[in-house]
């Protein structure tokens, strides 16, 4: 299993996943799960994936052979003429790669993924879609401002609570390290470390992207201080007073 999340801002653009994968609880590893593309001056796409590893890597490196193709008889990336055809483009890929697993007579279920694709292309806005297995997909807005793929539950509270569009930055990364720190406080699949990238609209160039590692400083202080922050929170609610037992009298 694993987590990520991708939100829409004012300002641009917001992903994070984990890169914990298992496959039992003695196969435990460390894979990449998010992925760019970047022509600067004309477009920036990120893709973050969550599910079966075979399926996703499978996905990724057919989408990095269109890219490189010198012909056009395969749809590309990099050079589709906006993000909608980009989304359709890595779901048709994505609904195909898990076609030939059930043909092959596996069962198609276990090599299920989903997938958050975000960016811009010259001319278009910033968009932000979440394709499902099955080869369709929805698109962020105003009413679903981000998307979040793989163990959702335990940090969707959060996100849900504290998320504003006029966020900045440096407030987006501090709301998603809170719903992670929840999320691989509850489940033992979703692990450090986290990768991020901050998207500037307009800008058509990768935004600040890096790794927050296991020895973190700023990820335990923010740790240690939501956790603090709930214990004191749940204190300072009144204490749930117990009814009065009914008299035995008359």
């Amino acid at each position: 299993m694993t987590y990520c999340v991708g939100m829409v801002l004012d300002r641009g653009l917001v992903f994070m996943s984990d890169t914990r994968t298992n496959a039992g609880l003695d196969n435990i590893s460390t894979f990449r799960k998010m992925t760019h593309w970047e022509v600067p001056g004309d477009r920036v796409l990120t893709l973050m994936t969550a599910g079966n590893l075979a399926t996703t890597q499978a996905v990724v490196s057919i989408l990095d052979e269109r890219n490189k193709a010198p012909d056009d008889r395969e749809p590309s990336l990099l050079k589709a003429p906006s993000m909608f055809q980009c989304a359709r483009i890595v779901a048709d890929t994505l609904r195909d790669v898990i076609s030939k697993h059930n043909q092959a007579g596996q069962q198609a279920s276990a090599f299920n993924a989903t997938i958050i694709l975000g960016g811009q292309i010259q001319g278009g806005p910033t968009r932000l879609f979440l394709i499902y297995p099955e080869g369709n997909f929805i698109e962020a807005g105003d009413d679903t401002p981000f998307f979040q793929i793989g163990e959702m539950k335990y940090g969707r509270p959060i996100l849900v609570r504290a998320y504003e569009p006029d966020m900045t930055f440096e407030e987006a990364m501090r709301l998603l390290l809170v719903s992670f720190d929840s999320t691989l406080k509850a489940n033992l699949t979703v692990g450090l470390p986290f990768d991020y990238h901050l998207y500037e609209s307009d800008s058509l160039t990768l935004g600040a992207e890096g790794r927050i590692e296991k020895d973190d400083d700023y990820f335990a202080t923010v740790s240690q201080g939501w956790g603090d922050a709930l214990k004191s929170a749940l204190q300072s609610l009144p204490v749930f007073q117990m009814p009065t037992a009914p008299s035995s009298e008359g």
